[in-house]
Formats: structure tokens, sequence, C-alpha cells
């Protein structure tokens, strides 16, 4: 026989209240899976619930009927999750089939369901904490049955019902309101963004750097940065080229017609570019990587990393789970071994080189930190090496989450696709935009500046929200331990109440 399952204490309790097992003021019905053939989402028979995947704030979204339905709950029966997870609650909308995911408890006259649903759900962790299983956790059928609820007087269980329902519309209000605020500090982060790569965030900056009466050293523009970095391309190319052709032929080539073998790289054309603030140029991702040969990378694929070569250890693997939002997450799932890392050396991530998502979440991106030990990319990663002094990594970021010039270019190359995916083809083809190095940093500077306020300001929010979620637990805890409403001395004792359930219990029987 299985012992009463007891989470209050009934000392605890006010005069006129009591304590039972659910089982003697409900009737639980275990749900069961019906034949899959009786599945339908054509809306034939009963809506079908088999788990907390279906539930919404207070009633279930019907996503599938069920034409032969197994087990049955009535209308405005209290629905728990009973397997991965446990615990979760729901008002069944109207009758309805439930699967094995489920129980539902039909409250006796004179229990409201709502009295029942909200004292499940003001120890749903502790219910949580009851299941058992090793591969998920569930909750068996005695044990749910055997759970004790605490049983105000009938109309004080109205009272705290409805005070339950009056403190939870504020508090609803206020998570509105704060989920508003949310959403809105979410859209003013996406316009500094674009303000940013626009160049209209620097634009006071740049009125002030030209008035100043004893102004620098003019900055080198976005054009005459690009031409230096071009020829510091071109001369250390020529520079290797010479020395691989001594290195062979012992001396060095008669003429300069070789030097016609070298492949300039150009701006992508486009039908229409943008207006650009002055300074600003356009250019292309091979006019701005290092001089290196893998300094644009994907990461590696098929036989080159298999999947018995993961440890659990060793050199970390980085993949997609590592960006997030600009920002580069610690931490890895895979690792593999030393050996295994110099065969793949040439796809180490390096600090200041920035990663890119090529599956999942297309584009997003992050930088390398300064303080990553040795580490690889996955095939899900590429990673761009860029050149010293040019586009600086932390804009490059900026320039793929918040500008509309950029990101429309990756749409429409991405566009006809059976799925979204970036490659090195499609990132040759973009166009970027180069303000000067000076103007680069005090972008980087003031995105910084109002990213650090507005990321406080969504802290205090998350604090709110989380107090809220505190605020309804108190509220609950109140309400089923007497506290939350008054108690009136014309009240029926609660004992006579569960004494006519069991009667009629026995009746059924």
């Amino acid at each position: 026989m299985t012992k009463k399952v007891f989470l209050i204490n009934m000392n605890e309790l006010p005069y006129k209240w009591d304590i039972s097992p659910i089982v003697n003021i409900s009737t639980v019905i275990m749900g069961q899976s019906p034949p899959s053939s009786t599945y339908n989402i054509d809306g034939e028979g009963l809506p079908f619930f088999q788990g907390k995947g279906e539930f919404g704030h207070l009633y279930p979204n019907v996503r599938k009927w069920c034409s032969k339905p197994s087990k049955i709950a009535k209308k405005n029966d209290v629905l728990i999750s009973v397997r991965a997870p446990v615990g979760p609650t729901n008002l069944a909308p109207s009758d309805c089939c439930i699967g094995r995911g489920l129980a539902a408890i039909q409250p006796a006259e004179g229990i409201p369901s709502k009295y029942v649903l909200y004292y499940l759900r003001s120890i749903e962790s502790e219910i949580e904490s009851l299941g058992t299983g090793t591969t998920f956790k569930a909750i068996s059928g005695p044990i749910l049955r055997n759970l004790s609820i605490p049983i105000a007087p009938p109309n004080e269980q109205k009272r705290i019902v409805a005070e339950i329902e009056k403190q939870f519309f504020r508090l609803d209000e206020a998570v509105a309101a704060l989920k508003r605020i949310k959403a809105n500090l979410k859209r003013y982060k996406a316009s500094v963004l674009k303000a940013a790569v626009e160049g209209k965030l620097t634009e006071e900056w740049r009125t002030r750097r030209g008035e100043l009466p004893f102004a620098p050293t003019k900055d080198e523009t976005g054009a005459e940065l690009l031409k230096r970095i071009l020829t510091e391309r071109r001369k250390k190319w020529e520079e290797e080229y010479i020395k691989k052709y001594v290195g062979a032929h012992g001396h060095a080539p008669k003429d300069d017609k070789w030097k016609k073998k070298y492949k300039e790289p150009t701006v992508p054309k486009l039908d229409q570019y943008p207006h650009l603030p002055e300074g600003w140029a356009f250019t292309g991702i091979g006019q701005i990587l290092a001089m290196d040969k893998d300094a644009m990378k994907t990461g590696p694929f098929g036989s080159l990393l298999k999947k018995h070569e993961h440890q659990p250890e060793g050199v970390p693997v980085l993949g997609i789970e590592n960006i997030q939002a600009m920002r580069f997450v610690k931490g890895s799932k895979i690792h593999i071994t030393k050996n295994k890392a110099q065969q793949l050396d040439g796809y180490c991530a390096l600090p200041g080189d920035v990663l890119i998502s090529r599956s999942g979440t297309v584009g997003e991106v992050c930088v390398v930190p300064s303080d990553i030990d040795e580490a690889r990319i996955s095939t899900n990663l590429m990673k761009i090496s860029l050149a010293k002094d040019g586009l600086l990594p932390e804009l490059f970021t900026f320039l793929f989450n918040g500008s509309p010039f950029v990101l429309n270019q990756v749409a429409e190359l991405c566009k006809g696709s059976t799925r979204n995916f970036l490659n090195q083809e499609i990132l040759k083809r973009i166009v970027f935009v180069l303000p000067t190095i000076e103007e680069q940093i005090e972008i980087i500077q003031a995105v910084d500046r109002q990213y650090t306020l507005l990321s406080k300001l969504e802290a205090e929010v998350n604090i709110n929200l989380k107090r809220t979620e505190r605020l309804r637990q108190s509220i609950l805890k109140k309400a089923f331990s007497g506290k939350l409403v008054k108690q009136d001395t014309d009240d029926k004792p609660t004992n006579k109440l569960i004494d006519a359930i069991k009667l009629e219990k026995e009746k059924v029987i």
C-alpha cells in the first residue's frame, strides 16, 4: 500500500482546515496513448494532449485530435504532466483525450478546479522531486493519488482563488510592462548598432574632430587605408614569390613579367551602393584579410575530423554554441588530442579572429578573446583573420549584426538554397564599409558605452522578472497555509465537506 505523501504540516493549518490525499477529494485518471492511427489534425474526435509541450499559461494548445480516445479528461479537470517533466499543470479546455505523459484530476463537487491547480503549482518543485527514472523522470499514479492537499472551508476556497487571481493579475500587468521594456531595450540596441555602422552614432564626433583648433595630423581615409593594406599585401606577396623563385632557381627573376601573376582583390560589384559618411570607403573581404593562406578558413569536415576522434578532454573544438550575440561563450562539448590538433593546425582559432556560424543561426559572429587557449574550429564555423589596422574585428561583428546593407546582401546571396548556409564564396561577394581607423575605434567605444548601460538595464529587468516569479510562489504559499485571506467564523468546517465527498464516492462504488 502506498503511503500518503505529506508536503504540508497539519499543525500549521488554520482552524477548520483539514488535509487529505488527493484521491479522497477527487478522481485521478492516468493518461494512456491511443493507437497512432486514431490521431489526426483535421479536428475529428476529441482534442488530444500528450504532455507539457502543449501547455499554455492556463489552457493547453490544441494541435491534434483523437477519433478513438483511450482516456478522457473532462472540461476544467486539472491536467498534470507526469513524465519529462514532472509537475507542470493546466486546465482541460473541454472534454479531451490524454496521453501517457499526463494525468487528469477531477475534483469532487465543492472543490474548485483552480483551487487544486494553484495548490499543485505551489508545490511543483516538490512534485518534481518525487519523480523517478534514469532516462527521464516520471511520477506514478499511486504517488500522485496520495499527494496531500490542504483543504480550506468551501467559501474560503473561493475567496482564496479570487485573491490569487486578483494578485496574479497585477503581477501579469507588471510582467507585461517589464517584457515591453525588455523588447524596447532590444530594439534600442539594434538601433544603436545600425546608427554605428551607418556613421550616425559618430556624426558629432566627426564634426568636432574637424573643428579642433589644433587638429591632429589628417586621418588616413578609408580609401587611403585600403590602398595601404593592398600595397602591403602586394609587397609581401612579391617578397615571398622572389624567395621561392630564388630557392628553386638559384637567382632572381630576369624581368618583371612574374608580377602579372598577382591577382589584386577587388570590391564586389553591386547594382546599388548606399551613401557613405565622409572618409569611409567600400571593401570586399578579400581586400582586408590578413596575408595568410589560412586567413579565411572553413572548419574541417568529412574525413578530416571523425566522430570517433572526439574526446572528453584535450584541445577544444569550437562550435556555434560558442557564439552568442557578438559575444564569445567559453567552453566546448568536443575536444581532440594534441596530435590531432597538430594535424588540424590550419583550423586554429587565435585571439582577434572572427568566428562566423555557417549553419543553425547563420551569420552569428564574435571575436575570439585574448585569453583563449589553443583551440580549433568545427565544420559549422568559418574563421576570419583580418589585416592589422584595417577593418577592426569588433566593427566587423557590428556590420554582420546591425548593417541592413550587409544583412540584405547575406539574405539575397543565401536565397534559393534549401536551407541558409554561409560559405566562403558568399562571403567573398559581400561588400563591407571601411571607416578610418580613428573612427572605427570611436564607433567601438561608443557602442560599448551604450551597450554597457543597456545591459545594466536589461539585468535589472531580468531581476525584476525573477522577483515576480518569487512573488507568485509567495502568494501561493500564503494561500495554502491560510495566510492570504481572512478566515470567517461562519464558514463550515472542512471535515464536513470531506465526509460528504467520501459518502458520494461510497455511493458510486
